[in-house]
Parts: C-alpha cells; sequence; structure tokens
C-alpha cells in the first residue's frame, strides 16, 4: 500500500503486479475486484506482449466484473523505451495509440521503469482515473 497525495486528496494506492503471469489469472477475483483503475501495461520491443493487451484487458473485465465495463478506466503503458536506444522497438507508437483509440480512447504513456521516463505522468493519470471511478460508484 502507498499513502498518494493528489489533488490535495490523500488515499491509498494499492498495485498488483502479475508480470502477465498466467498462474495469476486464477486469483484475478482477489486480485482485480473493487479496482478503481486498470493498467495495462506491455514492452515496445515485443509484439507478442502488446497483442497479449486484449486478453489481458477481457480477462480483468470478467474477473473484476465492473458496474460499467464500457466506462471502466484503464490506462496502457508502452515500457522499456530506454532498451537498446530504441532501436530494438518492434510495436509503433501509432499502432498502439490507434488500439487505444478503439478501445474507448484509454490514455497512453510511452515509459522507461528504468530511466523514470513518464512514470510520474502515468500515475497521475492512473490516481486522477481511479478518484473519479471511486467518486462516480460512491453517488
Amino acid at each position: 500500500f502507498i499513502l498518494l497525495k493528489f489533488i490535495q486528496h490523500y488515499f491509498v494506492s494499492q498495485i498488483w503486479d502479475t508480470a502477465g503471469q498466467e498462474r495469476f489469472q486464477s486469483l484475478g477475483v482477489a486480485f482485480y475486484r473493487g479496482a478503481d483503475c486498470c493498467v495495462l501495461v506491455y514492452d515496445v520491443n515485443s509484439m507478442k506482449s502488446f497483442e497479449n493487451l486484449n486478453n489481458w484487458r477481457e480477462e480483468f473485465l470478467i474477473q473484476a466484473s465492473p458496474s460499467d465495463p464500457e466506462n471502466f478506466p484503464f490506462v496502457v503503458l508502452g515500457n522499456k523505451i530506454d532498451v537498446d536506444g530504441g532501436n530494438s522497438r518492434v510495436v509503433s507508437e501509432k499502432k498502439v495509440r490507434a488500439w487505444c483509440a478503439l478501445k474507448g480512447n484509454i490514455p497512453y504513456f510511452e515509459t522507461s521503469a528504468k530511466e523514470g521516463v513518464n512514470v510520474e505522468e502515468a500515475f497521475q493519470c492512473i490516481a486522477k482515473n481511479a478518484l473519479k471511478s471511486g467518486e462516480e460508484e460512491e453517488m
């Protein structure tokens, strides 16, 4: 659990990193139920990683059973932009942005966890979406 301050609000952030491991799929309900936002991360240097986004998104929606799945907030992160100076990249930003648009204009950030590129900006967006989602559920 992490205590964060965002727009004059304090909230507890609980982040589960399943690292794409199938053994976590059976635990999905325990991990996902009650979530206010879902972050989908793929490796910009791996087409298979990108192609799995749809499966992870659908699996999340099945397991979490949000009250409004069409409008549930997701954020997509294209990670490892630092690898090989970007020369190893196989998934274009254009391709990902098109996928995000098809799925309801999901916010997208290109990140380097190693170098900290766009990580804070991404988590600001995640927090904003989670707070908005939580407020809508309370109404």
